[in-house]
This record gives C-alpha cells, sequence and structure tokens, in this order.
C-alpha cells in the first residue's frame, strides 16, 4: 500500500472486533512516528501505548457520553507534549504542529497494518492525565482509538455515527479550503 492509497482507505470507523496487541505493533506505530518532520529536532511528541485491560478501564470512564463506543478498542495511544519541548518563535507554538504530525504517521501506519486509528477529543483531560500519571505541564492532545474493523455495526452508536460507518463523510470542496498565490473568501 502506498501513502495515497493508506490515506484514501483510513477511516473513522466505530465498530471493533478485538485484536491482539503485540509488542511489535507498538513499536512499528512509535517508529513510523519518529520518522514525522518537526522543528530543529526538538521531537516534542510523547505516547502512552495502553493496551492493559485495567488501565483501559480507567480511560474509559473518561470519555464523554457520545464515545462510550470506545469501549470496544483494543489500544489506546495517549497523545501528549509540553509547549517547552518544541520551538517557539514569536507567538507560534509547534509543539501542537509537529506531535499532530508524528500522530498522522501513526495513523497512516496502522491503516495500512489493516487496522482503525480514530483520535478523539471527547474525554476529560484533567481525569485522563491523572490516570496516566502525567506531569501538570503536558497537554493531552489526543485519544488516538486503535482496533480492528468490524462488519457488524456497534449497537452503542448514534443513528448519524451509524451512517459513518456505511459511508465516508463528505468532504468540503477542494475551492473552499485550497487556494494559489492568495487568499479568496
Amino acid at each position: 500500500m502506498d501513502v495515497k492509497e493508506a490515506i484514501n482507505k483510513r477511516r473513522d470507523y466505530r465498530s471493533f472486533d478485538p485484536i491482539k496487541i503485540s509488542d511489535e505493533i507498538i513499536q512499528d506505530l512509535a517508529e513510523s512516528a519518529q520518522m514525522a518532520p518537526f522543528c530543529m529536532n526538538k521531537q516534542p511528541w510523547r505516547f502512552i501505548f495502553i493496551r492493559d485491560k485495567n488501565m483501559l478501564d480507567k480511560l474509559f470512564t473518561t470519555l464523554t457520553s457520545g464515545n462510550k463506543w470506545v469501549e470496544k478498542a483494543s489500544l489506546i495511544i495517549a497523545v501528549f507534549s509540553n509547549p517547552n519541548n518544541d520551538c517557539i518563535i514569536r507567538e507560534r507554538f509547534y509543539y501542537l504542529f509537529d506531535t499532530g504530525l508524528a500522530t498522522a504517521f501513526i495513523i497512516l501506519r496502522a491503516t495500512e497494518l489493516g487496522l482503525v486509528a480514530h483520535p478523539v477529543a471527547g474525554y476529560n483531560e484533567k481525569k485522563a492525565k491523572k490516570i496516566l500519571d502525567l506531569p501538570e505541564e503536558m497537554r493531552l492532545i489526543t485519544l488516538v482509538i486503535i482496533g480492528k474493523h468490524s462488519k457488524e455495526i456497534n449497537p452503542l452508536l448514534s443513528e448519524l455515527m451509524k451512517l459513518g460507518e456505511k459511508s465516508r463523510s463528505p468532504r468540503i470542496p477542494l475551492e473552499k479550503f485550497s487556494y494559489i498565490n492568495e487568499y479568496k473568501s
């Protein structure tokens, strides 16, 4: 699978079948993040790969009600960083950009491995940081939910989410976000 194929194949599925997450899978995903570009060799990203059932159960308690589908996940990757771990050039903080790039590399590699990698924002950051024992200065940027796509639609999904299992959500037209030479409103 080439990069373009992985980009096109990647989907935010929410219906999972259990899968064994080996040390090799975790290392493979981490090595993919390691290859992401970054500002001035700072490499600000940090990841915790959570596959232990007890730890997963604790993290599930931090989810918003719309994210109960996550409880079928086999792995959660906690993505975190500290603004001071990366370049700060004037008012530009690069840690979110660089960590986002590394996370995208993980997501694309997971897709290539036949897995679903679905980042979510619906969790209580303070509670999740406490469970993960993250220092106060760290920002828990996202949780990436990893699993094997199930053909059986998860009954916990809302009707809108069930539609998303059947087809990709619509994308805005290129001309709404892509410009040549200058911005045109």
